[in-house]
């Protein structure tokens, strides 16, 4: 039978979520997939947790569940939040980087980029050259929205910018209010980003620094790390979507391209 000393101070452990890629519902980071690891991450009572970021962002409302789950767990566990961007954490990546109660960057790491985007593209002249009709019906004025077979309305854009405004006032109410005071006294939600000492400047990010050396110079030599991460599922894994995940590969390098990733 092992006896605990009661004298033995308790060795310091850090749980770390990698949250790597876009962000998206199916494939890429979503709140359902990650669930798991991050209740997983602060149910093991450690001492800290570490988000480890990656990501050029994607969905606003998957970058909102997640990071909504991540403060409501650090707040009912009572558990400080650390994030460590890597490459990048733009758009939505900076939104989970910002649900963090710090961040911390590499001196080449690229941050902010805050705002909403929506692209697409125009193949109306294209069908007509070709002769092709096309014929859409709906019941309802605004059923049919910035088709790409048709010349765009100016209703249709109009529309399309208040939907942008709206997602975009969301990303900045959620950067204001967790950055807080740290922000500079400027406008930084220009979609403008961000790289190392700059970005610290205008308080976009706390400091440089790298998860373990960061905690063991804070925790001591002898802190302990367990990494988790959102699991792809069974059928990802045995390659029955590969045509799909080759899509989501394809658009996800795109996506890190537009950062000169």
């Amino acid at each position: 039978m092992k006896l605990k000393n009661p004298f033995r101070k308790k060795r310091k452990s850090v749980s770390i979520v990698n949250l790597n890629g876009m962000i998206a519902t199916g494939r890429g980071l979503n709140d359902a997939g990650l669930a798991p690891a991050l209740e997983k991450a602060f149910s093991k009572k450690p001492d800290a947790v570490a988000l480890v970021i990656n990501s050029p962002g994607g969905s606003p409302v998957q970058s909102s569940l997640i990071g909504a789950r991540i403060r409501r767990l650090a707040n009912e566990k009572d558990i400080p939040v650390y994030a460590f961007v890597e490459d990048l954490a733009a758009s939505g990546g900076y939104w989970l980087a910002a649900s963090a109660d710090e961040i911390y960057i590499d001196p080449s790491s690229v941050v902010g980029s805050i705002g909403v985007i929506s692209t697409g593209f125009g193949l109306d002249q294209l069908i007509n050259k070709h002769g092709i009709e096309r014929r859409v019906h709906t019941a309802g004025n605004s059923k049919s929205m910035l088709d790409p077979f048709q010349p765009q309305k100016d209703e249709d854009i109009k529309r399309l910018k208040k939907l942008l405004e709206d997602v975009h006032q969301n990303f900045k109410d959620h950067i204001s209010s967790c950055r807080g005071s740290k922000l500079a006294d400027r406008d930084l939600f220009t979609g403008e980003i961000w790289v190392g000492q700059r970005a610290i400047d205008d308080g976009l990010v706390d400091g440089i620094g790298h998860v373990i050396p960061f905690f063991k110079e804070k925790f001591g030599d002898k802190v302990s790390f367990k990494t988790f991460g959102q699991k792809k599922s069974i059928l990802s894994r045995f390659g029955t979507k590969i045509y799909g995940d080759i899509g989501h590969s394809i658009e996800e390098r795109a996506a890190f391209a537009r950062f000169g990733m």
